[in-house]
């Protein structure tokens, strides 16, 4: 990375084009959302939502340690099914990577939202967990309730399921096979 990228320095601005420079045409679609608050309305924080290519997932995220410390929150999924049109038609699940920069500033907070979409039939991600240690538990959460695959991570073992519960169901996938009535115990 360049010069630019001297940690606490960069404009907002300047990362997001330094991003597009770098990664486009992988760079599937950038919002900017601001948060204004206190009695003048001045923008508090911004954050970014960006939806990438799987291809290029890890390479984006150190690249963010270029410019600054990634604050790893949580990982969020969701099946969304069958999209797209005609060839291009894809059953996925869709991943959410809820990160933070931190500038030395005033307002300088920035949140990243990273999304990347994982095919069913192909259901791997790159493990960030060398990366971001903290981000283990979610990494594990998600392989055990969608069945995505972290490859990398250095445990599979279960966090919220049984150790005997069975894996091919996967309670927060739309197309699986919910659990039966035999395996699910009153809490009262």
């Amino acid at each position: 990375m360049t010069s630019a990228f001297k940690k606490g320095t960069m404009d907002f601005q300047v990362l997001i084009d330094a991003l597009r420079v770098k990664f486009d045409p992988e760079i599937l679609k950038l919002e900017v959302h601001e948060h204004r608050g206190g009695s003048l309305g001045e923008v508090q924080s911004r954050d970014l939502w960006i939806e990438i290519s799987r291809n290029v997932f890890r390479s984006f995220v150190e690249t963010l340690f270029e410019y600054d410390f990634v604050n790893f929150h949580v990982i969020s999924g969701d099946d969304v099914g069958v999209t797209g049109e005609g060839d291009s038609q894809e059953d996925s699940i869709v991943l959410y990577y809820h990160l933070s920069l931190f500038q030395r500033s005033r307002c300088g907070r920035i949140g990243v939202t990273l999304s990347i979409r994982v095919p069913k039939s192909d259901l791997y991600v790159p493990s960030l967990f060398d990366l971001l240690p903290g981000s283990e538990y979610s990494e594990r959460e998600i392989r055990e309730m969608f069945g995505v695959e972290f490859i990398g991570l250095p445990t599979n073992a279960m966090v919220f399921l049984p150790e005997d519960w069975n894996e091919k169901i996967k309670p927060w996938r739309r197309d699986g096979v919910g659990p039966t009535p035999e395996v699910v115990r009153e809490l009262s």
